[in-house]
């Protein structure tokens, strides 16, 4: 990649970090699409992004999508590109943004899977004995309970978690953003029963709230093997992934309480477009629409 194209393309990914604050899992998403788009223009002769044009992104498109590559990872390029180009245009090195202007392919409308209730029930009731196990099954609870994104999970401190108050803190939610989550007695009792025997694998100075084998915070691909494991144990028919039972939340809490708005803000959904036609529930409200409509909820006051 020549200097020109990748000084900005660094300048970019700092501002992302630094101003805008999104998590290391998208900013290498971010890094690595761009990058390769970035090699792509390259290849064309292109040193300046000021040289990109709209037939220049056509072409990257059009290759990519004869190569196989799906719409919906073409229309994520091509918002990370103009993104890219938007932030050149604020500070006055381009005259206007060339992807503005381009479509990608349509993507499908697709439905995200849902579990039925008896799924999750079959899933978050079945036999837990190890540590290990016990682990597992507060996860699950935690994820059905609060709708919680994967990243999200893995990131939480003990400190964050409230038992007695029936709620969990996410500090690094999607885009930076703080809420606070109600959760499930349920799910309640379960993290009781982890954190009476937590001590007896994570490190002294560890501040996680779920550890592996070896003490130390579970990463994102250990609970995506753990619940695959689950998946096959229990004979399910499907593959168990973590963002099902973020999806199995919202579809369950919404077919009970008929609140889309309370939905939303106990997901966290930060797209604007969304955001701004609702108006912000209190926390107090968002629990009286869980409290009332939550399958495996039964807070106690």
């Amino acid at each position: 990649m020549t200097p020109t194209l990748e000084t900005a393309l660094d300048a970019y990914l700092r501002q992302l970090r630094d101003q805008r604050r999104i998590s290391p899992h998208t900013l290498d998403a971010y890094r690595r699409d761009l990058t390769r788009i970035a090699c792509f223009f390259q290849a064309r002769g292109v040193t300046d992004w000021g040289q990109v044009d709209e037939t220049a992104i056509r072409l990257y498109l059009r290759q990519r999508h004869e190569a196989g590559v799906g719409p919906a990872t073409l229309q994520r390029e091509l918002a990370a590109l103009r993104g890219l180009l938007n932030h050149l245009l604020r500070l006055r090195r381009l005259e206007d943004n060339p992807a503005a202007r381009v479509r990608a392919p349509k993507k499908a409308r697709k439905l995200p899977g849902v579990l039925s209730v008896d799924e999750v029930a079959a899933l978050v009731e079945a036999e837990a004995v190890t540590p290990l196990e016990r682990r597992d099954r507060a996860m699950w609870e935690l994820f059905y309970s609060s709708g919680l994104r994967l990243g999200e999970l893995v990131a939480l401190d003990c400190s964050d978690l409230d038992l007695a108050g029936g709620e969990v803190r996410v500090r690094h939610g999607k885009g930076g953003k703080e809420r606070l989550v109600p959760v499930g007695l349920c799910a309640r009792r379960a993290l009781q029963h982890w954190l009476g025997i937590r001590p007896r694998l994570a490190a002294a100075d560890e501040a996680a709230l779920f550890v592996n084998r070896f003490g130390q915070r579970l990463g994102r691909r250990g609970v995506q093997q753990r619940l695959a494991q689950w998946a096959r144990r229990l004979g399910f028919q499907q593959p168990l992934h973590p963002h099902l039972l973020r999806h199995s939340f919202a579809s369950h809490l919404l077919e009970s309480s008929g609140d889309l708005r309370a939905v939303q803000e106990l997901l966290g959904h930060a797209d604007i477009a969304t955001t701004q036609i609702y108006t912000h529930l209190d926390f107090q409200q968002l629990a009286s629409v869980y409290d009332r409509a939550h399958p495996r909820a039964k807070r106690r006051h």
